[in-house]
């Protein structure tokens, strides 16, 4: 009877720790798609602000920047509204000349300090910037 007692126990618990690791195992399965999903949705983003804002692979020397009147000079980033003074011509980027890609129609390059931001000609929003164009 004792014998029987112990291996009815022995199989209980070990029959309780398989069901504990049988549903456990989907949980792990459901995290890890989550970290994975988690991971892909960081790189997603990482695409994007790089593809927003990135760094001129070469310098040009051009003439001396004056900001607008009553602007100083700042950075501004993808989603920001460009002001009106700045679409001046004075202030035109002639994509050709300095190695950028050509913008899409309604869009034109306008230089800020050192840095160029590709903008919406009619709204002034800023879709891309590119950074340190200028010495």
């Amino acid at each position: 009877m004792k014998k029987f007692l112990i291996a009815a126990t022995a199989l209980t618990v070990m029959a309780g720790g398989m069901a504990t690791t049988a549903s456990a195992a989907p949980r792990d399965v459901r995290e890890a798609r989550q970290d994975v999903r988690a991971a892909k949705q960081d790189l997603r983003q990482a695409k994007q602000q790089n593809r927003a804002e990135r760094r001129a692979a070469k310098r040009y020397n051009a003439g001396r920047y004056t900001p607008p009147r009553g602007y100083n000079i700042r950075r501004y980033h993808a989603g920001q509204r460009l002001p009106a003074a700045y679409r001046a011509q004075a202030y035109r980027v002639d994509h050709r000349r300095y190695g950028l890609g050509a913008p899409p129609r309604g869009y034109e390059y306008r230089r800020v300090g050192n840095d160029v931001v590709l903008t919406a000609i009619a709204s002034g929003l800023i879709t891309a910037v590119v950074l340190d164009l200028f010495n």
